[in-house]
């Protein structure tokens, strides 16, 4: 079973800058799907990007594409979300998930059955 953990949240303000890190522990995954997802107050959790188990493919959710960077890093066994010119809308907490039954990229929720705690995302006007 993999263990992840989110770290880097915090309160920036609009225009600024965040890097999320997600931490895998238990087994390694590099072949594993990953992605971020967020989830705003009062509303439901959505997709924000993925990453296939090589790197090579990468999908964004339209609100974020241009401004957010998914990337991992199989040495460390981290991947990262880097977020750049970030927007009021943002604010969300951020979960990173793994689909260990699969290395393609994908979208959807219901595909990731490993998912973190989640670390708070709060962009300031």
């Amino acid at each position: 079973q993999v263990q992840l953990i989110e770290s880097g949240g915090g309160l920036v303000q609009a225009g600024g800058s965040l890097r999320l890190s997600c931490t895998a522990s238990g087994r390694t995954f590099s072949h594993y799907a990953m992605g971020w997802f967020r989830q705003a107050p009062g509303k439901e959790r959505e997709f924000v990007a993925t990453i296939s188990w090589s790197g090579e493919n990468t999908y964004y959710a339209d609100s974020v594409k241009g401004r957010f960077t998914i990337s991992r890093d199989y040495a460390g066994n981290t991947m990262y979300l880097q977020m750049n010119s970030l927007k009021p809308e943002d604010t969300a907490v951020y979960y990173c998930a793994a689909d260990a039954l699969s290395p393609l990229a994908t979208m959807k929720q219901g595909r990731y059955d490993c998912w973190g705690q989640g670390t708070q995302v709060t962009v300031s006007s």
